[in-house]
């Protein structure tokens, strides 16, 4: 049985810029320093309805925070944007819709 699911708003491929992408995920940054925590990432993921969520945040973190500071700092932004395109299958429009 797959744990798939195919209805989420935001699925394939091409449109968006780390900026555009730095600029959607800004409104989740709920203490306002710049950077984003895993609960933040959480629930930018939720609120695109992606099923395990917390999971996906936790990997997308692991692979995004080049010096293990915990935090997605500014500069690691682009790892997190290609996290998201190559593991996620984001599209962009869809996100700035959403936000």
């Amino acid at each position: 049985m797959a744990f798939m699911r195919y209805d989420y708003r935001a699925l394939p491929h091409w449109g968006a810029t780390v900026e555009e992408f730095r600029a959607w995920l800004a409104q989740f940054d709920a203490d306002g320093d710049g950077r984003i925590s895993r609960e933040e990432l959480r629930e930018a993921l939720r609120s695109l309805d992606l099923w395990f969520a917390w999971w996906k945040a936790r990997e997308a973190l692991r692979d995004a925070d080049a010096n293990r500071n915990g935090l997605v700092d500014p500069d690691e932004m682009g790892r997190l944007y290609a996290f998201a395109r190559r593991n996620l299958d984001l599209k962009m429009a869809d996100l700035l819709q959403e936000g």
